[in-house]
């Protein structure tokens, strides 16, 4: 029996077939899951078209509209989940954005607003999923209960252009142990995936990305390669299986190891 047979999982971030959010969403629907993905704005309509594309996979079904901004669709989001699968054994946080003020400029450049839209999006978002579909992971039914996964990238440190999407990240990885503290009773899972950086959309986003591109096979023992994004999509599904039961609060690095070198 496939790992996530009868698991059904709320996967963000689907935006191309070359996101980090598309792979997990293959792969759990190769494991069996059932799936419902999300798309935003401008980009929903981009989100039902690349959707279509997991249909060799599995069926997919209707693309939810979901601004995480937006407390109405939050709420709107959680109504269509209910109407169609009745709880959720897993939910999948792919979300970030930085206005450009906030990247690659250094710290003294990105007035507060700017700043305050990039931990909107990319950090209290996921305080916002949980909150919100909380009642319907609560009614999970796979074993060991429900699993958050977050998206992350190594908050340890502090890396060239990064600037303050780091600073999010960081953030994120500290709201996730406070979500996993307080959700924990209720049987709901939260982890952190730190990937090592993917050549995607949002990455070509970064300034100087290259430079990610150029060092990070050198420094990972293991060796990196930002084309394969499979072994980040693996990971996921076993941290939304059973497998990990046991793991909360934790931040999963598949990076090579990099993040751990001098």
């Amino acid at each position: 029996m496939a790992i996530l047979t009868n698991h059904r999982i709320l996967i963000t971030g689907v935006l191309t077939d070359d996101s980090l959010a598309f792979g997990i969403a293959r792969r759990a629907l190769e494991e069996g899951a059932s799936i419902i993905v999300t798309g935003a704005g401008r980009g929903l309509s981009l989100t039902k078209r690349t959707a279509r594309k997991l249909d060799e996979w599995g069926e997919v079904g209707e693309v939810v509209e979901l601004d995480v901004t937006d407390p109405a669709q939050l709420a709107a989001a959680a109504t269509a989940v209910q109407d169609r699968f009745g709880r959720l054994d897993g939910l999948v946080h792919a979300i970030g954005f930085a206005p450009q003020s906030c990247l690659g400029k250094g710290m003294f450049v990105a007035p507060f607003d700017d700043v305050a839209t990039a931990m909107n999006i990319s950090t209290y978002s996921l305080a916002a999923l949980v909150g919100t579909f909380r009642p319907l992971l609560q009614r999970a039914e796979a074993l060991g209960g429900a699993s958050v996964i977050a998206l992350d990238f190594d908050a340890s440190r502090a890396y060239p252009m990064y600037d303050w999407m780091g600073v999010m990240k960081a953030a994120l990885e500290s709201l996730g142990r406070y979500l996993a503290r307080e959700v924990g009773a209720d049987r709901i899972r939260v982890n952190m995936l730190a990937a090592g950086p993917i050549r995607t959309m949002a990455a070509k986003s970064i300034p100087g990305f290259e430079v990610f591109e150029d060092t990070w096979a050198d420094r990972a023992p293991l060796g990196w390669d930002v084309n394969d994004s499979a072994a980040v999509a693996d990971t996921a599904v076993a941290l939304l299986s059973p497998l990990l039961r046991a793991t909360t609060a934790s931040v999963i690095h598949v990076d090579g190891g990099a993040h751990a070198m001098g």
